[in-house]
């Protein structure tokens, strides 16, 4: 239940539960929460745990430029770890920072892999039934790994063909493809869940966690089938924010492992992840010949540009060029 926000004191004594607690207060998403906190951190061990309190530009030019220079970070790395630092001192501290002045990290395009129709079929084809359908959810409907392992049972419209992401990224929802090949597999994974849920609400774990502030406006709520999780832990545990015994999505580390197991025996020598899928989506969907911005709504990207990269991995690339060596004239 590591996607559950932790309780922490009004007051709390510990300087970085006080800087949780200030994310929380500003209405931070919990990924960001968890990031922030992990920056600010490497910048007070860098720092050799001088408090913040007493340090400034210089001593943050200096971790910025560490991460571009001796790290290696990419840009992207060094402007997350700029934010957290940025939040740190003017939104906690109320320090006033000076234009900085650090080494900035390189640009670096890097590709995304992407896996042919066929290879992830052979993938497919090695992984045991529950974790087929979570994978072939991904590359069906490109949903993100904890976007898939947050789905409700309630997300899924069977007579219109559509699944509603909930809180995606950037606290965003949207809705994209239900692969009509998965439906019966989908029906019968929501037979297996109430099940379960009957189960665990005969042991007394039936409840589930409610986001946001829905377990007070429903109280009820948490123990209707509709809110249960279509791919649920198979153990229950503690949650680390009521401490109430309850049964949580599966966790994403599981999915990693058979993943990875079911690459290795299909022979695959790509490097593969659970987002390797989601590339594989968007690239399959502009090989069909659909719009950029058809695949950018069901992917979710904010901006355009990001979904632009797909074009980059087909076979022709963005331009159709052909090259001499496949030509016969």
């Amino acid at each position: 239940m590591d996607d559950i926000r932790p309780n922490i004191q009004n007051n709390p004594p510990r300087f970085m539960d006080q800087v949780r607690k200030s994310l929380r207060d500003n209405g931070y998403a919990f990924q960001t929460e968890k990031t922030y906190l992990h920056w600010i951190r490497r910048f007070i061990l860098f720092h050799k745990k001088a408090h913040p309190q007493h340090m400034g530009e210089l001593q943050i030019n200096a971790f910025l430029s560490h991460l571009g220079n001796q790290r290696n970070c990419s840009p992207a790395t060094q402007r997350v770890a700029l934010n957290a630092l940025i939040f740190l001192f003017r939104k906690h501290l109320q320090k006033d920072i000076e234009p900085l002045d650090f080494e900035k990290a390189r640009f670096k395009r890097r590709l995304p892999v992407v896996l042919s129709h066929i290879e992830v079929q052979k993938i497919l084809a090695q992984l045991p039934d529950r974790y087929r359908l979570m994978v072939s959810l991904i590359y069906g409907s490109g949903v993100r790994q904890a976007e898939l392992l947050n789905l409700r049972v309630k997300d899924l419209d069977f007579e219109i063909s559509t699944l509603t992401v909930r809180c995606g990224k950037g606290g965003k929802d949207r809705t994209t493809l239900l692969p009509q090949s998965l439906q019966d597999s989908l029906l019968a994974q929501i037979e297996f869940v109430k099940k379960q849920h009957a189960r665990d609400t005969e042991d007394g774990f039936g409840e589930v966690h409610m986001p946001h502030a829905l377990a007070r406006k429903y109280p009820n709520a948490a123990r209707e089938i509709g809110w249960q999780f279509l791919f649920p832990a198979t153990t229950v545990g503690t949650c680390p924010r009521t401490g109430v015994l309850r049964r949580h999505h599966l966790h994403h580390s599981a999915l990693r492992k058979h993943v990875t197991r079911a690459r290795r025996a299909a022979g695959i020598v790509k490097p593969v992840s659970s987002h390797t899928f989601r590339h594989s989506f968007a690239t399959r969907l502009l090989q069909q010949g659909y719009d950029l911005r058809t695949i950018q709504k069901l992917l979710g990207h904010s901006d355009v540009r990001t979904t632009e990269i797909y074009t980059h991995v087909l076979g022709r690339g963005a331009m159709g060029v052909i090259s001499p060596v496949d030509s016969s004239i």
